[in-house]
């Protein structure tokens, strides 16, 4: 891993970590085991139990196992990098967003959060340990969440908001029915917010999705149907990358990417 590479996963704002809760944190492991090719690390376990998945020989994204009767939606949280969780989780409190869980330890890992934005939206706070563990793949590891995307009503009332959390450049995408901004850190695009309008979904509100870099989405959707998961969109061309929607056994939705990058 370059020191480029090292500071871009951990300038504030970028992809860091990728968490999910399921009901069945075996099958979950299983899935997701032979889709990516994970393997697993124990802990950390303030949450219940956790395990840290492991690409290329990096830790990317963690799974967990929801308590009972929580009501929570299964769903893939990201996290964004921060230099200093706490300061952050403060920035969201004076900006109108709400801090549910921390900041608190991750064990010797480092230090996290877990917030909602002005609309609602679920996103997490990452601060990585001096000794570095989590998160730290390279941008586009594959396995690894390489973009983070927010689908909201609409772009203008929550787009300040990480910009004075995070820090972010946002470009708006000039088009006359598409409402989207990108989000950048250090000139580099890295997280997206979709205003969608009456066509957000009513049962989640605004939330956030997850893109995991893979080096072919039609092999993906593929495997994915082999092993009991569905396809919501099927792969096609952006200007990102090729891109799939996918979602598991459990029903967590989420995106299979091959970055523009990985084809120069």
């Amino acid at each position: 891993m370059t020191g480029a590479e090292t500071r871009r996963r951990h300038t504030p704002g970028a992809p860091a970590w990728a968490s999910l809760m399921a009901h069945g944190l075996d099958a979950s492991k299983d899935f997701y085991h032979e889709l990516f090719g994970w393997e697993y690390r124990a802990g950390p376990q303030q949450l219940g139990p956790y395990v840290r998945a492991v690409a290329q020989g990096h830790e990317v994204a963690g799974l967990g196992e929801k308590s009972p009767g929580r009501q929570v939606p299964v769903a893939w949280l990201p996290y964004m990098a921060s230099a200093d969780a706490d300061e952050t989780a403060g920035s969201v409190r004076e900006i109108g967003g709400t801090v549910a869980v921390g900041p608190l330890d991750a064990e010797t890992a480092g230090r996290m959060a877990i917030a909602s934005d002005t609309q609602g939206a679920v996103f997490g706070i990452w601060q990585d340990a001096q000794y570095p563990g989590l998160g730290t793949a390279p941008m586009g590891t594959v396995g690894a969440p390489v973009w983070f995307e927010l689908l909201t009503r609409e772009t203008s009332s929550v787009v300040k908001f990480y910009q004075a959390v995070f820090g972010y450049e946002a470009e708006t995408v000039e088009s006359v029915d598409f409402d989207y901004v990108t989000l950048s850190v250090d000139g580099e695009p890295i997280a997206g917010i979709h205003g969608v309008g009456d066509a957000l979904p009513r049962d989640r509100g605004p939330h956030w999705r997850t893109y995991f870099a893979v080096d072919d989405p039609d092999f993906m959707v593929r495997k994915v149907r082999e092993l009991g998961g569905r396809v919501a969109r099927e792969p096609q061309d952006s200007p990102y990358g090729r891109v799939a929607a996918i979602t598991d056994p459990e029903g967590a939705r989420f995106s299979v990417i091959r970055p523009v990058s990985a084809d120069r």
